[in-house]
């Protein structure tokens, strides 16, 4: 069987997911480091948040975020590391990495605190890959799920992830 054989197979066999959680942060201010060679590096820390889902919940640590990267053609480069803290006391490690498409008649709509949430996610791409490590047996079983997440853009400078993990 030739790998693009495989791939279709796996394609008609499909995929199956399960919610894993919510998660909803508002972010701080952001940090600008201006345009370099790759584009342009804004941190964009973690003001406060929180995550819910059926088998975990709890909050997520300020001052973590994205390094995000806005590359010279207008994609943005999702870089983020964020520690998680369950409502049960374990900590989370989760990284994830994504892109956030935004066509440029758009830019000024979700740059708006009070319309962003307004804009209809179906008209931009904002996905992530997002992985865990903890140390928690209770929790344990994190560190070896592989997960896609959906964003959407909230009200002021919130924004929400869908985490799904694959079966």
């Amino acid at each position: 069987m030739t790998a693009l054989q495989e791939a279709q197979s796996f394609i008609e066999r499909g995929l199956s997911y399960q919610h894993l959680f919510t998660l909803k942060a508002e972010l701080g201010t952001s940090l600008d480091g201006g345009d370099g060679p790759l584009g342009r590096r804004t941190l964009n820390a973690a003001a406060s948040g929180t995550f819910e889902g059926p088998r975990i919940k709890g909050q997520v640590n300020p001052g973590t975020g994205d390094w995000m990267l806005t590359r010279r053609d207008g994609v943005n480069v999702i870089d983020a590391r964020l520690v998680l803290l369950t409502d049960d006391d374990a900590i989370i490690h989760m990284s994830y990495g994504g892109r956030a498409v935004v066509a440029p008649d758009l830019i000024a709509e979700v740059r708006n605190p009070e319309k962003r949430h307004l804009v209809d996610p179906s008209r931009y791409y904002f996905r992530t890959t997002p992985t865990f490590e903890t140390g928690s047996a209770k929790y344990n079983w994190l560190n070896n799920v592989v997960c896609v997440g959906s964003g959407r853009l909230l009200r002021g400078r919130g924004l929400a992830y869908e985490v799904f993990e694959i079966l």
